[in-house]
C-alpha cells in the first residue's frame, strides 16, 4: 500500500531524506512495509511536461552549511526536452540568494527522451544562520524576449513543518546508482564507560532493484541533539555487494564524551565527492530506543578474590585492530584496590573464546610503572590476542585468569609445567566491539599512565610525491608531563582510509630522552599508491608491545600494540610561498635573501644569505630529511640541486671557518655560495633573463615544495 501526502501550495514541499547519490524515501519499517511517499510541489515546463522537487538537505561543515537539492524532469510530451533551455535558483524566503551549481555527475544530463525522466542534482553554499526550512528553489527558463533574458516559471518553498530526519520506525529506500535498497535502524546498543559513550548501530540493508550494487563508502555520524557530530566506524561496507532480494548487515561502532547528552541523537550518513573535495548529505536517521544487551559487561565493576585480597575489575572496551595480515582483538580492563590496605598487582593472564567454540590465546599487559596498589589506586591493563582479519563472529567472551608459579598458562583450573591458571572473572558481550576513540582535529590525547604521563596530537600533514607512488606523512607531537627525563613510549601506527582500507605505517623515533615539558617530533609515514584519495584518512596509534610488554629499546619489535586512539588528519597546507622568507621545517624555520648570481674564470656562483632557527625544547629525528634547493633557468641554460641534511643543522662545524663551511647551519649567515664550474655558461650570457630558486623539503627521496621565487640573473635580490 502507498500511503501520499499532498501539499496543495506551490510553495510547500515535503521532501524524502537523501541526494541523487542516495535519494531515500520513507518506507513502513514492518516485514511488509508500506511506502510512505511525500509528494512534493512540481512547476510545469509545458502543457505536458514539468520539473518535480524530490528532496533537499542542508550539512554542516567548517567553513559554513552545504544545501544540496534534487529535481526530476517528467518530459511527458511527444518531443525531446533540453535542460540547457532552463535553470533552477536557490534564494531564502527573506530574498537572499545563493549560487547554485551542479554536481560534477550530473553536468551533462542536459537531453530528456519523451516519457522519460531524468535526475538532477544541484548544491550551494548558504548562510551559517540559514534552515532548511527558510529556502525556495525557483524555477526558470531562458527567454530572450524578456528584459532580463529569462521567465520565471514556478517556485517551491521548504514548509515550516519539514524535516529530513527519517523517523525510528520508518525504513527508507536509498537509489544507489539507479537500484533501491531498503535501509533501516535494525538496533541500537550504547554502553558507557567512565569517559565515553559507547554506541553500537546495526543498518539493514536490502536490495529491493533487480540489479546488484555495490554500497558506496558512506561518511556516518551520530550527531547529537546539540547538532554536534562523532564519527562512527563501519564494519562489513567496504565493496560490500548485494544482490537483488538480499538483505545484509553493517555494524557502526563509535565513541563519544560521557558529557554528552545521550538523548535524541541521530544517525547522519555522508558521501565524498572526490571532484569538489566536499562531504554531502544522504540521510539522517532518528535514532531508536537503546536495545537491552544480555551478557554486555562493558562498564560494570565485579570483584574475585585471591589469596592476596579482594580485587574490582572493570572492562572499559574491547576493539578489534589491524595488524599486518591479522586483526588483534584487544581488552581494555582497569584493576582497582577499593579497600583500606595495599595490595600487590596478582598474577594474571587471559584469553578470548569466540562463539563459545574458538579459543584465542592472549597476553596480558601492565602499561603503567608500578609494583602494588595503594588503598583506592587503580591500575590499567591491557589483553591483546590475534585473529585472521577475514574472521567473523557474533559473540565474544574474555576470561581473566589468576596464576600461581614461575610462568604464565591458560586453562580452567589447569596445570601448566609449574604454573596453575584458574578463571577468576568472564566478560561475555555480543560482537558489539567498540570504536576506537577519535580526538579531533587541533587536539591532544594524554596518557595518564604512571611513569610515562605524555600528551599526544597530530601537528600537521605532508605529501611527498615521485613518479609512481606519494610518501604521505604526519608529524605527531608528544610532549613529556613528567617530572624526569623519559624517553617516548614506541608507537604502532596505521593510516586508514574511508571505505577501510589500512596503510601501515613507519614511525621514526626520537632516540633521546625528552625533558620535562618538552616535545618530541614523531614522523609518521607510509607509502600511498599514487592516485589513492587521502581525503577523509586517519591516524591509528598504539603504544607498541613485544612479547606482552611495552616495546622498550631499539632492537624491541612490536608484535602487537594496545591502547589505540584514532586521530582526524587537518588539512595539508599545499600553499607554495613566492618568496623564501619564513619557511617552515619545523622545527626549523629558514630565511634566504640577498640572492645573487655571478660567472667567473668558468665557475657559476649562486650567493645568498640565510637564517636558519629551531623551536627550543623540541626533540626530532632528521633521518632521511633534506633541505632541497632547485636553481632553475626560465629558458633551460642552467639547472642544478643541492640537498642539504637535517642532521648537519645542528651539528658545529669544527675547525672550519664559516666561509668555508658548504653545509647549512643554524644561526645566521652572509655570502654562502655554491659554486659549479661551467666553462660554457659565459657564451650564453645574452640569453640568461629569468630563474626561479625553490627550497623542498625532500624525505626518503621523494619531495615536497615549500617556496619559490623569481630572480633576474647579475642582479641580488631584496
Amino acid at each position: 500500500m502507498i500511503i501520499k501526502i499532498h501539499h496543495k501550495r506551490v510553495a510547500t514541499i515535503a521532501l524524502s531524506a537523501l541526494l541523487t547519490l542516495g535519494a531515500i524515501t520513507p518506507v513502513w519499517a514492518d516485514s511488509s512495509p508500506s511506502t510512505l511517499v511525500l509528494d512534493v510541489g512540481k512547476v510545469n515546463m509545458t502543457g505536458s511536461s514539468y520539473f518535480e522537487l524530490k528532496q533537499i538537505h542542508l550539512l554542516q561543515d567548517q567553513s559554513g552549511r552545504l544545501a544540496t537539492f534534487t529535481i526530476t524532469i517528467h518530459n511527458e510530451g511527444s518531443s525531446e526536452l533540453q535542460f540547457i533551455d532552463y535553470w533552477v535558483r536557490l534564494k531564502s524566503k527573506s530574498g537572499n540568494q545563493f549560487s547554485v551549481r551542479l554536481l560534477p555527475a550530473d553536468k551533462d544530463k542536459n537531453r530528456v527522451a519523451p516519457g522519460s525522466t531524468t535526475d538532477i542534482t544541484f548544491y550551494a553554499n548558504v548562510n551559517t544562520s540559514t534552515n532548511l526550512q527558510d529556502l525556495v528553489v525557483q524555477f526558470i527558463k531562458w527567454d530572450f524576449n524578456q528584459p532580463n533574458f529569462e521567465r520565471v516559471l514556478g517556485e517551491v518553498a521548504i514548509p515550516d513543518d519539514y524535516t529530513d530526519v527519517t523517523p525510528a520506525d520508518l525504513a527508507s529506500v536509498i537509489s544507489v546508482g539507479g537500484t533501491n535498497v531498503k535501509a533501516s535502524i535494525k538496533k541500537f546498543v550504547s554502553n558507557k564507560n567512565e569517559k565515553y559513550h559507547v554506541p553500537t548501530v546495526y543498518v539493514s540493508l536490502e536490495n529491493v532493484g533487480s540489479h546488484t550494487v555495490t554500497i558506496p563508502a558512506y561518511l556516518f555520524s551520530i550527531r547529537t541533539s546539540e547538532g554536534l557530530l562523532y564519527p562512527m566506524e563501519a564494519k562489513g561496507l567496504k565493496d560490500l555487494q548485494i544482490n537483488p532480494k538480499e538483505t545484509k548487515e553493517i555494524q557502526l561502532s563509535g565513541s563519544i564524551p560521557i558529557a554528552v547528552a545521550a538523548d535524541a541523537w541521530q544517525l547522519a550518513v555522508a558521501e565524498t565527492i572526490p571532484d569538489l573535495k566536499l562531504n554531502v548529505a544522504v540521510a539522517n536517521f532518528q535514532l531508536p530506543a537503546v536495545s537491552q544487551q544480555e551478557g554486555g559487561s562493558v562498564g560494570k565493576a565485579y570483584t574475585f578474590t585471591s589469596k592476596s585480597g579482594v580485587y574490582t575489575t572493570q572492562l572499559n572496551g574491547l576493539h578489534r585492530l589491524p595488524w599486518e595480515d591479522q586483526d588483534l582483538l584487544t581488552a581494555d580492563l582497569t584493576l582497582s584496590n577499593n579497600g583500606e590496605e595495599a595490595l600487590p598487582i596478582p598474577k594474571l593472564s587471559g584469553y578470548f573464546l569466540l562463539d563459545d567454540a574458538v579459543k584465542i590465546d592472549a597476553k596480558l599487559i601492565q602499561t603503567a610503572k608500578v609494583i602494588g596498589l595503594g588503598a583506592g589506586a587503580s591500575v590499567n591493563l591491557q589483553i591483546a590476542g590475534k585473529v585472521p582479519y577475514t574472521y567473523e563472529f557474533s559473540q565474544i567472551k574474555l576470561v581473566l585468569q589468576e596464576n600461581e608459579g614461575e610462568t604464565a598458562g591458560t586453562g580452567t583450573g589447569t596445570s601448566t609445567g609449574s604454573t596453575t591458571a584458574t578463571d577468576v572473572l568472564e566478560f561475555s558481550t555480543q560482537a558489539e566491539l567498540q570504536a576506537i576513540p577519535f580526538i579531533g582535529m587541533g587536539q591532544f590525547y594524554t596518557s595518564n599512565d604512571i611513569g610515562r604521563k605524555a600528551k599526544y596530537g597530530v601537528r600537521s600533514v605532508s605529501t611527498y610525491e615521485d613518479k609512481t607512488n606519494i610518501m604521505y606523512s604526519a608529524m605527531v607531537e608528544a610532549t613529556n608531563l613528567e617530572k624526569r627525563f623519559t624517553n617516548v613510549s614506541k608507537l604502532v601506527a596505521n593510516f586508514r582510509s574511508s571505505d577501510g582500507t589500512v596503510f601501515p605505517a613507519n614511525v621514526v623515533e626520537v632516540k633521546n630522552k625528552i625533558s620535562p615539558t618538552g616535545k618530541a617530533l614523531l614522523n609518521v609515514w607510509a607509502t600511498v599508491p599514487k592516485g589513492f584519495s587521502t581525503t577523509n584518512m586517519n591516524l591509528l596509534l598504539g603504544e607498541a608491545v613485544t612479547e606482552g610488554k611495552l616495546s622498550e629499546g631499539e632492537k624491541s619489535v612490536p608484535d602487537s600494540y594496545v591502547n589505540p586512539i584514532a586521530y582526524w588528519l587537518p588539512d595539508e597546507k599545499t600553499h607554495v610561498a613566492t618568496t623564501l622568507k619564513n619557511v617552515d621545517l619545523f622545527p626549523y624555520t629558514i630565511s634566504i635573501d640577498k640572492i645573487g648570481t655571478s660567472i667567473s674564470d668558468g665557475v657559476f656562483t649562486l650567493q645568498f644569505n640565510y637564517e636558519l632557527t629551531k623551536e627550543k625544547m623540541t626533540e626530532i629525528n632528521t633521518e632521511g630529511h633534506n633541505l632541497l634547493l632547485v636553481f632553475e633557468d626560465g629558458g633551460g641554460i642552467k639547472r642544478f640541486e643541492r640537498a642539504f641534511d637535517f642532521k648537519d643543522f645542528d651539528v658545529i662545524n669544527g675547525d672550519s671557518t664559516a666561509d668555508e663551511d658548504s653545509k647549512i647551519r643554524l644561526g645566521q649567515r652572509d655570502n654562502f655560495k655554491i659554486t659549479i664550474p661551467d666553462p660554457g655558461l659565459i657564451y650564453n650570457t645574452k640569453f640568461l633573463q629569468k630563474y626561479t630558486f625553490s627550497i623542498y623539503d625532500e624525505f626518503q627521496g621523494q619531495r615536497k615544495l615549500l617556496a619559490t621565487q623569481k630572480a633576474d640573473w647579475f642582479i641580488t635580490t631584496d
